[in-house]
C-alpha cells in the first residue's frame, strides 16, 4: 500500500527560547507569528498557507546542543524552497548580514543555501532548477554555489519547480 503523502506540512523544534528563535526566523526569513507563548510560537512561511510551518518550543538555556550527526542519530536540517533566484539571492544577503549563512552549494538540480538559527540548528534555502529544464548537466552533485552565474543562466524571475504543486498541475 501506497500513502499518498503530498509534502511536509510542519516542522517542530526544541529550542532554548522560542521568543529569541522566532525573533530570528521573523526577521532573516519573513515568517509570521500566529500563537505566541512564553515557552511556544508557531509561525507560517511567507507564502505558505499552511495552518503554521515552525513550532518553536523553548527548553531553557541551560539545554546542550544537539549531537544528531556527531554522536547520535537526528534530523541534519530542514529545507525551505524560495520562488526565484532573485529571491535566493535576497535571502543570501539577509542570512550573511544575521552571520547566519554557513555555506553555499551547487547540486544540480538545486540550488541551495545553508545556515544556522540561533541554537545552531541548520536548516536550506533553495530554489529548483524547472523540470523542463533538467538535463545531465543538473544531475545530483555537489559543488560551490555561484549564484550570480545561475542567475545568468537561469534569469532571476524565473519561478523554479515547486515540489508541493502535483506534477500534473506544473505543466
Amino acid at each position: 500500500m501506497v500513502m499518498p503523502i503530498r509534502g511536509l506540512n510542519h516542522a517542530v523544534l526544541f529550542v532554548r527560547d522560542a521568543q529569541r528563535s522566532a525573533a530570528f526566523y521573523r526577521e532573516v526569513l519573513g515568517f509570521r507569528e500566529i500563537v505566541s507563548l512564553p515557552d511556544a510560537v508557531f509561525l507560517r512561511a511567507p507564502e505558505s498557507d499552511n495552518d503554521h510551518d515552525l513550532g518553536l518550543f523553548g527548553v531553557g538555556e541551560a539545554a546542550a546542543a544537539s549531537p544528531a550527526g556527531r554522536s547520535a542519530v537526528g534530523l541534519y536540517h530542514l529545507a525551505w524552497e524560495v520562488p526565484t533566484l532573485a529571491d535566493l539571492r535576497d535571502h543570501r544577503d539577509r542570512l550573511a548580514e544575521a552571520g547566519a549563512l554557513v555555506g553555499a552549494s551547487d547540486h544540480g538540480s538545486t540550488k541551495a543555501l545553508y545556515a544556522k538559527d540561533p541554537d545552531g540548528l541548520e536548516f536550506e534555502v533553495s530554489w529548483l532548477v524547472p523540470h523542463e529544464l533538467l538535463g545531465e548537466e543538473t544531475e545530483m552533485r555537489t559543488l560551490p554555489l555561484n549564484l550570480e552565474a545561475e542567475i545568468e543562466r537561469y534569469g532571476g524571475d524565473r519561478v523554479g519547480a515547486l515540489s508541493r504543486v502535483p506534477p500534473a498541475a506544473r505543466a
